[in-house]
């Protein structure tokens, strides 16, 4: 709903914040309903119940016109240009599944896609399509693009819509990236190419690097099952060990699980 101007740390883009049930949200319940769909929509909220704080925002309108949820970004990114905590923080919105008439959908906004934990965990809650809605620009994350939602499809067995918008933004204001580098006015090149990934390991072609598009495709969600059954990913996933070195590894005085060879700092004689 706005241009991705958090890279310039100007707080004049606070302006496009909006409370849930804002414009935006109301000018697109009307296109839910029309059409029969469910419409996932990000935007800048601004929360008027806690002090008008800011967050990076999903909201899910389902087909009748009605708001059925929000999930806030669970991980806010902190790499070269994208410095967006100074605008928000982390969400607290947890892993929301949403149940709607056409399947059990999540969001994972943008950097969230490059933190296994944050994947699976949708996985746990029994997401079967999980949409990925990204700002994200050539030099950084090109070339895992193709890998990550496919990666994510297999390994939670769910399908993954890799969403990415597409051009360059210029901005009034030179900025910097904090590297030593010349000041600038854009973040790089949106190069849009989204794709759908399944748990099968299949995805769609991607769409247009240059311009925009519209991506149609059927999902077959029994394939969320079958490839569970057929891996037994969850069956073997050994939950229990990792909970219990996360619950140590969180804590001040955790130590690593290294053994180390007795005789690794000794000179051969």
């Amino acid at each position: 709903m706005m241009p991705f101007g958090f890279s310039t740390r100007e707080k004049k883009w606070c302006e496009f914040a909006e409370p849930v049930d804002g414009e935006s949200t109301e000018f697109l319940r009307s296109f839910a309903l029309k059409y029969n769909m469910v419409i996932i929509s990000p935007i800048l909220e601004r929360d008027m119940n806690h002090g008008e704080i800011i967050w990076n925002t999903a909201v899910v309108i389902g087909n009748h016109g009605n708001i059925i949820g929000i999930h806030r970004k669970n991980h806010v990114t902190r790499v070269g240009d994208f410095t967006e905590s100074t605008y928000y923080m982390e969400g607290n919105t947890g892993h929301p599944v949403f149940e709607t008439e056409f399947g059990k959908i999540a969001i994972n906004i943008c950097y969230g896609r490059h933190h296994p934990l944050n994947c699976l965990t949708f996985g746990l809650n029994g997401a079967e399509i999980v949409f990925n809605p990204c700002a994200t620009v050539g030099g950084l994350t090109e070339a895992m693009w193709p890998i990550e939602a496919r990666y994510a499809a297999i390994t939670n067995s769910y399908f993954v819509a890799a969403i990415n918008r597409v051009g360059t933004e210029i901005f009034p204001n030179p900025f910097t990236s904090g590297d030593g580098k010349p000041a600038h006015t854009d973040l790089g090149y949106f190069y849009g190419s989204s794709y759908v990934s399944a748990p099968d390991a299949s995805c769609t072609p991607s769409l247009s690097r240059n311009s925009d598009g519209l991506l149609i495709t059927d999902m077959d969600l029994n394939l969320c099952r079958q490839f569970k059954d057929k891996w037994c990913f969850r069956m073997t996933a050994r939950y229990e060990l990792y909970a219990e070195t996360l619950a140590k590894y969180v804590k001040p005085d955790f130590e690593p699980q290294v053994i180390r060879d007795p005789l690794l700092h000794k000179r051969s004689s």
